[in-house]
């Protein structure tokens, strides 16, 4: 696996002109026999709220194991905008089996699908992870390299028609970003210092939508058990910290809906889907 050292050396000190126009390029990083670490695990579960057996993977723990080889891409030269600011707006996991801390694990990443919209330029992050020739896990990410265009605005989301009468409430602090930055690796200045984030525009520190979706499947866990599962969210409003916030989740026999919203339960940061693969 590449140096995180490295790699942020690029992030944070490398200069990108912004896109070029030109379609991206297909661009694929691969690890081979990675071994992962009890202890990071256990610290990312402890973040997102998982009760980690110390035997099996939570959903979410494979997209942080392949974070280094999507900073690879992006800090190749035939990317020609920078990692910092790009927006993500969806992201799509499908677990086919429980994954064992220990299993010796290939990982593959790929720049997808891209095509510019009336925001900016959309495109699509491939992850697949295999033990041996054996599909485990899989994920899609969809990032948004945002263009401004005089004379657009977006209207704010709303929530659906879940009911909402009884949400579970999570207290979120200012920390929240570092202790899952050191946890995942993933140091976006965002999500650090309130100094970090007013570069960027932001007064607040933003909570990793990562984690967002993580502490919901966390929620999540005593319904999915280790059941094949594809898991799909689209991140909405950005959650600044810190802050209270709502989630309540609604189970048919397929799968289930859920919603993280803020503290009136009025917008929503987050809204996914676990569909039951079995």
């Amino acid at each position: 696996m590449p140096s995180l050292f490295s790699l942020y050396r690029k992030i944070f000190f490398g200069r990108k002109p912004g896109w070029d126009q030109q379609p991206l390029p297909h661009l694929q990083v691969s690890a081979r026999q990675v071994q992962l670490s009890a202890v990071k695990v256990a610290e990312y579960a402890d973040v997102c709220g998982y009760a980690f057996d110390g035997q099996f993977l939570p959903p979410t723990y494979l997209y942080v194991a392949a974070f280094r080889l999507h900073a690879t891409i992006f800090t190749h030269d035939a990317i020609t905008f920078p990692l910092l600011g790009l927006i993500h707006l969806r992201n799509q996991i499908r677990c086919y089996r429980a994954v064992a801390v220990d299993e010796c694990l290939d990982i593959d990443c790929s720049v997808g699908a891209s095509r510019e919209t009336d925001s900016g330029l959309e495109f699509e992050l491939v992850s697949k992870i295999y033990n041996g020739e054996a599909l485990v896990w899989e994920a899609s990410s969809v990032y948004l390299y945002r263009m401004d265009k005089p004379g657009r605005r977006a209207r704010p989301p709303k929530g659906s028609d879940m009911d909402w009468q009884q949400p579970v409430f999570w207290e979120l602090g200012e920390d929240l970003g570092r202790r899952y930055a050191r946890a995942s690796g993933d140091y976006n200045l965002i999500h650090l210092h309130p100094l970090l984030s007013k570069r960027f525009g932001f007064d607040r520190v933003l909570a990793h939508g990562m984690w967002s979706k993580a502490r919901c499947v966390a929620e999540l866990m005593p319904q999915i058990r280790d059941r094949p599962v594809a898991i799909d969210v689209e991140f909405k409003l950005p959650l600044f910290m810190p802050a209270r916030v709502s989630f309540n989740a609604e189970t048919s026999e397929t799968g289930i809906r859920f919603e993280l919203r803020d503290q009136k339960g009025r917008r929503p940061h987050l809204i996914g889907q676990v569909t039951f693969l079995d």
